[in-house]
């Protein structure tokens, strides 16, 4: 897969209209509730009743999960598109996809986790999305973390920089911000619809995967020469990894298998399933000081 030219989104404003999606997972109206409030109070969030279709363990079967995400990203009135849960079920998107430019003008995809899976797609056209708070998560996440979203879709500001908690490999590098979700990033080696990955900077995150798991897929991605490609690793919140009286931790693999790579890294970003997941650009060029634990952002999202 190649990589088109990245240009930035258009600028969302206080008012506009914002289309809200649920591509992956069904999911509960309460928390879902929650989030639109949050929404609501700063745009004009639009969605069809549809998105609370359930189909198995999907929100509707794919042809309606496609279709709605095509027609948020064609609407010239929707000036942003929220991803109401992750889950699963956009990775089951990407045939219907890979061949197919972003319809539309660029304008930002907000979400995370399994929505890895449309950054990656949006990525290879040369679009920069938000990796941030689905619409279930937004709602009991804090004020601060709502101001960086807006400012992020409101702003041609690059993004404040992001302080991490370790440092597993000492050093620097710059590059454009890929990755997100891990288990869903270790879906994609040996597919068409892996990302160009030179010149870049690795996001990884995940949730509720045992050490063992961890390893394998981190073991998956160095086999298929993915760290021979990027120029650093930024570690986001791995939550509800661990083993149960283990004498170890998560967080001691992850320090062992970042040295093995030889990268800078640096971890503890508040990034993914944590209790703050703050929203950060993917595409945008940014600057990692592993031994300072800090992310500089040195683009913003929109225009100007």
């Amino acid at each position: 897969m190649t990589t088109a030219p990245f240009r930035p989104a258009a600028t969302v404003r206080p008012g506009d209209n914002v289309a809200v999606i649920a591509p992956a997972s069904g999911f509960e109206r309460p928390p879902f509730e929650l989030g639109l409030k949050v929404l609501a109070e700063r745009y004009r969030p639009t969605y069809s009743e549809e998105i609370f279709t359930k189909h198995r363990y999907l929100a509707g079967d794919d042809g309606r999960r496609l279709t709605e995400l095509l027609a948020a990203l064609a609407d010239p009135a929707a000036r942003a598109v929220f991803c109401a849960r992750g889950g699963y079920g956009a990775t089951r998107l990407l045939t219907k996809l890979v061949n197919m430019p972003p319809p539309g003008a660029r304008k930002l995809l907000v979400g995370f986790s399994d929505i890895t899976a449309l950054h990656l797609w949006l990525q290879a056209h040369g679009w920069v999305s938000i990796h941030g708070p689905v619409l279930t998560q937004l709602g009991r996440l804090g004020a601060a973390t709502h101001g960086r979203l807006f400012a992020l879709l409101e702003s041609p500001v690059p993004a404040a920089p992001l302080e991490g908690t370790d440092t597993y490999v000492g050093g620097s590098a710059e590059g454009r911000l890929v990755g997100g979700n891990l288990s869903m990033l270790s879906r994609v080696i040996g597919t068409p619809y892996m990302p160009v990955l030179e010149d870049t900077i690795l996001l990884l995150e995940d949730q509720g995967e045992r050490p063992y798991r961890i390893d394998r897929m981190w073991t998956h991605l160095a086999m298929a020469g993915v760290f021979a490609r990027v120029r650093g690793i930024v570690l986001g919140d791995f939550t509800q990894c661990e083993e149960k009286d283990a004498p170890y931790s998560s967080a001691d693999l992850l320090r062992e298998l970042a040295a093995a790579t030889g990268l800078p890294c640096a971890a503890g970003f508040p990034i993914g399933h944590g209790e703050r997941n703050e929203p950060v650009p993917l595409g945008v060029r940014v600057r990692l000081d592993a031994d300072g634990r800090r992310l500089t952002f040195l683009e913003g999202a929109v225009g100007g």
